[in-house]
Formats: C-alpha cells, sequence, structure tokens
C-alpha cells in the first residue's frame, strides 16, 4: 500500500523549530492531486518551497549560537532560516510527477543546522504513490 502524496499545503515541522509550516511547491506546470499542485522530491528549496519554522533553537546555527552566546548561555532562539541539504528523502519509489518522485507523507529532508524536516500531514487524503 502507498502512502498519501505531499501536496501544496502540506504541513512540515523541524524538531528545532518553534512552529509548523507548509509545504509550498513551486508555480510550474504540475499535476493536481485532490485539487491541489503535487510535490516532487526536488521542491526543496529554502524560502520558496520550505517557508521558516517561526524561530530556530538548533546551536548548530550560527545566528542562535550567537544569541544565546551574548545570553551568557541561555538559550536564545533566532529567526528559523530553513536551509536543506539536497532534496527529501522517502518519497515515492515509482509514482513519478514531472519527471521526479512524488513526495509523500513521511518524507524527511535533511537542514544544516541539525533538523530533521518532515512532513506530518501531506495534504492528500485520498490519493496514494507507491
Amino acid at each position: 500500500m502507498g502512502r498519501p502524496n505531499a501536496t501544496m499545503s502540506a504541513m512540515l515541522v523541524c524538531p528545532f523549530g518553534l512552529a509548523p509550516s507548509n509545504l509550498v511547491p513551486l508555480p510550474t506546470p504540475r499535476v493536481m492531486v485532490e485539487g491541489k499542485p503535487a510535490a516532487t522530491i526536488s521542491d526543496s528549496l529554502p524560502g520558496a518551497n520550505i517557508p521558516p519554522f517561526g524561530m530556530c533553537n538548533s546551536l548548530a546555527n550560527p545566528a542562535v549560537a550567537a544569541a544565546t552566546a551574548a545570553a551568557l548561555g541561555v538559550l536564545t532562539p533566532m529567526p528559523c532560516v530553513p536551509t536543506p541539504v539536497g532534496t527529501w528523502v522517502g518519497g515515492a519509489a515509482t509514482t513519478m510527477v514531472g519527471g521526479k518522485p512524488a513526495l509523500t507523507l513521511g518524507a524527511t529532508c535533511q537542514c544544516a543546522f541539525g533538523g530533521t524536516i518532515q512532513i506530518t500531514n501531506p495534504g492528500a487524503t485520498r490519493t496514494m504513490s507507491s
């Protein structure tokens, strides 16, 4: 059995972010899934596809490290700037969207600051990919 397709507005979380975010596939000619653009594993551009998660509390983030040092070691969250390393992992094995594997529920993307960004709500409920 497949997993639900990730679409525009799929919910994303990062363990170091203080708020969830929503996936934004780029508005290029797309396959529509349940009336929304389907996402692919290459939809991992910071700012364009992956909006900020509010504030970041990862000490691997230079802004957080600097603010924490200035606060004499008290963890000081700073604005999140997602910095994905590569593409999403765990997309569909056989379902393609525009020649690229479809993005599905549970896929993850590493952030350069140590967080593992994950899709927790795919945006589609009836359409599955394998």
